[in-house]
């Protein structure tokens, strides 16, 4: 992105930079803690961010324990362990198909708005969508902490769903180290797909 470009934008140079130009998945990371207050501060970022009727249906389990972190590995794939045992933080990403039951607060102008998801199978896509909507803005909340996010998806969703979340209401959407990044954490930065080539107008 040109300066020229740069100027387009309201968000100044060094926070596009800290958010997306320079920011990059982690694939190591140093010893440094991540504390709760920071997770929380994240959190009280993004939550701000919309979703569709403010369903919110993100739901995050903290994954801080040796003990946590031996029920999940077992359920990634191999080459996504080693990193996810050495982060200082993992986090686990959820969509919570229970949503519906929080729209009376969180959508009250809308008395009804529970009833439009009475149908299963709809409230779950819609569950899916917008957490991941908010998975999103989570990796950004992370980035604007200073710190570095490894998102993956390369697990077994149905085990890490029966040892997490065995009720079913909730389903594994990615799996999240967090730190501060160690030296060499990042793969070479891959290319991205040009204006012309994404965007049209009619």
């Amino acid at each position: 992105m040109t300066a020229t470009d740069q100027a387009q934008l309201v968000l100044g140079a060094e926070a596009q930079d800290l958010l997306f130009r320079e920011a990059r998945t982690a694939n190591a990371f140093t010893d440094e803690p991540v504390s709760d207050e920071q997770v929380q501060a994240i959190y009280d970022l993004v939550k701000w961010a919309p979703t569709s009727m403010n369903q919110q249906p993100l739901r995050i389990v903290l994954v801080r324990s040796d003990e946590g972190r031996q029920r999940l590995l077992p359920h990634l794939m191999e080459g996504n362990r080693a990193k996810t045992e050495q982060a200082p933080l993992v986090a686990v990403l959820a969509a919570d198909t229970d949503f519906h039951e929080n729209l009376p607060r969180v959508f009250p102008h809308n008395p009804n708005a529970k009833d439009i998801f009475a149908d299963d199978e709809f409230r779950a896509q819609n569950a899916k969508l917008n957490a991941s909507l908010q998975v999103a803005y989570f990796i950004l909340g992370v980035r604007a902490a200073g710190l570095a996010a490894g998102p993956m998806t390369g697990f077994d969703a149905a085990g890490i769903n029966q040892e997490f979340f065995p009720d079913g209401k909730q389903q594994v959407l990615v799996v999240v180290n967090i730190g501060k990044p160690a030296e060499n954490a990042w793969f070479d930065r891959l290319p991205r797909l040009d204006y012309d080539e994404v965007v049209t107008t009619v």
